[in-house]
């Protein structure tokens, strides 16, 4: 099986800037124009996922609850640390989570959109199954 998220947006360079220069991962693919619609793959090659948003002329209008998040597990503390270090780097405010299991095992942060991502070592998820 394979995995898309897709979610619209105002600003498509802001997401570009975010999600490929500072959390690291890839730009796969756009289009333009398809439908009345733009749009970007974001994610890693060679997996089987990857994030899709797009723009219209409709505006987009995100109500997320303080529990909807995204959670991304680096595969290194090294690369944990590289990246919580790209986001001071950015003045990218680190909240508290509404759980405090986040607070106690990452650091969760907004994306362009206003959206709840959380960073949290490999370790945490291991924890999480066993």
């Amino acid at each position: 099986m394979f995995l898309r998220v897709a979610r619209h947006t105002n600003d498509l360079e802001r997401i570009v800037d975010f999600y490929v220069n500072i959390l690291g991962f890839e730009l796969l693919g756009d289009f333009q124009n398809h439908n009345n619609y733009d749009g970007i793959f974001i994610g890693k090659h060679g997996l089987d996922w990857h994030f899709e948003f797009t723009k219209s002329h409709e505006e987009a209008n995100h109500t997320f609850d303080p529990d909807d998040v995204i959670v991304l597990y680096p595969k290194s503390i090294l690369d944990y640390d590289v990246l919580i270090g790209n986001l001071i780097h950015n003045n990218i405010s680190i909240l508290t989570a509404n759980n405090p299991f986040w607070n106690e095992n990452g650091k969760m942060f907004l994306d362009p959109d206003g959206y709840r991502i959380v960073l949290s070592p490999l370790k945490a998820i291991i924890s999480e199954i066993n």
